[in-house]
């Protein structure tokens, strides 16, 4: 049954929610626009340094004073649209669905399994910050409207981007050429300039989609070069380096010549059997995108507009609201959960679940799991390919990891609860991924419960050594909030090259967290500095279908959101083979 794009049961209730909406927005907008105008960012207040010096507290004083009394003007219209509101709460579903509707029911489906038995998938998740103007300063990040528009034009520049890769047969200096270092444009402009900056346009015309959809089936290709004069000419007809978005272009997997490990010098680097890479840009053909912290329901609006060309399915504004649970003043929840879905196949059943166990802060929003299935196709023995994606965005506070322990029981019983409700006998799985900001590392003392929790038993973390201990080559991905705008982080070139070398990323990444009154060790001896990873893609094979395979084909660091966000986003991509003997099972 295919969802409904309004979470509210009819028109009516719905225009009254509009109604009760438009009549508290003028007094939240006044609001926010006060406690944003004494609340600097680091970016705002270099940039008055160039002013007069009495500039910024005439505007901060006259400006106090118009939007004080504009709220209070407004309030009494506010509460009660209020009063029109909060009640319908009770009977909203979790969330909005937008669907753009495809030129042809081909531009849904993955047709990887159905012709040859194999295909893969690319997945992407980042936490935003999109706050109200007013509270995501105090991360120092402001703007929020323009930024929730400028990282949307960001996705789709980098995830509509041929998939090319270049491997140089040499025996010495000659190394791999990425798109994210070698033949591709790049943006120089940080955040601070982004409205002069050009940024290639994303266009809304019906056939925008189509357009879209056909380079995402057809534009990945493997190039090899020979280098010096032991290379072996390349014997293959252009034709067959073409593969689909979905198709491994790896050369066990796909049949093509891969460059031997030791030149992976440049851009791809494989190592404990894991290729990886930091991309100055988003990995193209991004299947499925989940982002958290798009609290803001006009940034994710805007993010919508932007996203729906290339990600046909659109899950937003999901979450609850007012009094959790309904009819009782427990807990009041006054933003969203945050959480944003994009994918590229139709969301076939979602569920949205709130942690009730949130504290202090965090319990003004509605924190939960959102857990999906989505329609891949049909196999070669037309049976339906579906697959099964998990998002979340944890409890924040440090120093609460009996609470995000809780969370993660809840999440492991929700997960399992939705798929046995789900999963039809006729079906093949061929994915099970869980992905969000957890809000703990795999490397602070102060984290350690999380660390050990048994998620881990069942879902792999392809960054994690064991508990406690990441892989060498991981980064971390929680920047640090009050460097976001020097010029070693804030442009995508620039951030790339500062992760690429250890002793910067000590500068820009948040440390680990100390357990309470132990001095912190780190790193320790021979061991690389990583900082915090609370950003993970995590994927489980037992829970798939018995005749498929799943092997990773790249994990990705993305530094495309610079100056936009105080998270590094993460990608990854997995290969699936399905036994085509098996298939009929």
């Amino acid at each position: 049954m295919a969802l409904e794009a309004s979470p509210f049961p009819n028109g009516f209730v719905a225009g009254i929610h509009a109604v009760g909406w438009a009549f508290i927005l003028p007094c939240f907008w006044f609001l926010d626009r006060l406690i944003a105008l004494c609340k600097s960012t680091t970016l705002e207040r270099t940039q008055r340094l160039e002013q007069e010096c009495y500039y910024h507290p005439l505007k901060v004083f006259f400006g106090s004073i118009i939007f004080f009394l504009l709220f209070v003007t407004t309030a009494p219209l506010a509460l009660l649209g209020f009063l029109l509101w909060a009640p319908l709460q009770a009977c909203r579903r979790p969330f909005y669905y937008h669907r753009e509707t495809p030129s042809s029911p081909e531009k849904e489906t993955h047709r990887g399994f159905e012709l040859v038995g194999k295909a893969s998938f690319g997945f992407a998740t980042a936490n935003l910050c999109l706050l109200p103007d007013s509270l995501a300063r105090f991360n120092n990040l402001g703007h929020t409207q323009r930024r929730a528009s400028v990282i949307g034009q960001r996705i789709v520049q980098g995830v509509c981007r041929p998939h090319i890769r270049i491997f140089v047969d040499s025996p010495s200096s000659c190394g791999t050429l990425s798109p994210s270092n070698s033949i591709l444009p790049t943006t120089n402009s940080t955040y601070g300039a982004t409205d002069r900056q050009a940024l290639p346009p994303v266009s809304h015309h019906p056939d925008s989609a189509e357009r879209h959809g056909s380079m995402s089936n057809s534009s990945s290709r493997v190039v090899c070069v020979p280098c010096g004069d032991t290379a072996e000419p390349l014997t293959e007809p252009p034709s067959t380096l073409l593969n689909s978005n979905h198709n491994s272009n790896r050369q066990g997997r796909s049949g093509h010549r891969s460059a031997p490990r030791a030149l992976l010098s440049q851009g791809l680097r494989q190592q404990d059997d894991v290729p990886w890479e930091v991309l100055s840009l988003f990995p193209p053909n991004v299947d499925i995108l989940c982002l958290e912290e798009v609290f803001d329901r006009r940034a994710a609006q805007k993010l919508t507009n932007a996203l729906k060309p290339v990600f046909g399915h659109i899950l937003y504004d999901i979450g609850v609201y007012a009094c959790q649970p309904p009819c009782r003043c427990s807990s009041f929840k006054f933003f969203n959960s945050g959480l944003f879905l994009a994918s590229r196949f139709p969301v076939l059943e979602a569920q949205y679940r709130c942690f009730p166990n949130s504290r202090g802060e965090d319990a003004l929003a509605a924190k939960g799991l959102l857990s999906s299935k989505v329609l891949i196709g049909q196999n070669q023995k037309q049976k339906n390919v579906v697959g099964y994606f998990n998002c979340t965005h944890l409890h924040a506070p440090e120093g609460e990891g009996e609470i995000r322990c809780e969370q993660l029981n809840m999440m492991t019983k929700w997960i399992g609860d939705f798929q046995a409700a789900n999963r039809q006998p006729d079906e093949d799985v061929v994915f099970d991924v869980l992905c969000g900001d957890f809000n703990f590392d795999n490397c602070s003392p102060d984290d350690t419960l999380e660390q050990n929790h048994r998620l881990f038993e069942e879902y792999r973390d392809p960054c994690r050594a064991g508990p406690g201990k990441e892989k060498p080559w991981v980064i971390g991905t929680l920047l640090e909030q009050p460097t976001l705008y020097e010029d070693d982080v804030n442009t995508p070139e620039n951030l790339q090259m500062t992760l690429e070398t250890e002793e910067l990323r000590k500068q820009y990444i948040s440390p680990p967290v100390p357990a309470a009154g132990s001095p912190l060790v780190y790193p320790e001896t021979g061991q690389p500095w990583i900082g915090r990873r609370i950003d993970y893609i995590l994927y489980r094979e037992n829970s798939i279908s018995k005749h498929c395979r799943t092997e990773i084909e790249e994990v990705t660091f993305i530094t495309q959101l610079a100056g936009l966000t105080d998270h590094i986003p993460v990608g990854l991509r997995l290969n699936v083979i399905m036994d085509s003997d098996c298939a009929d099972e």
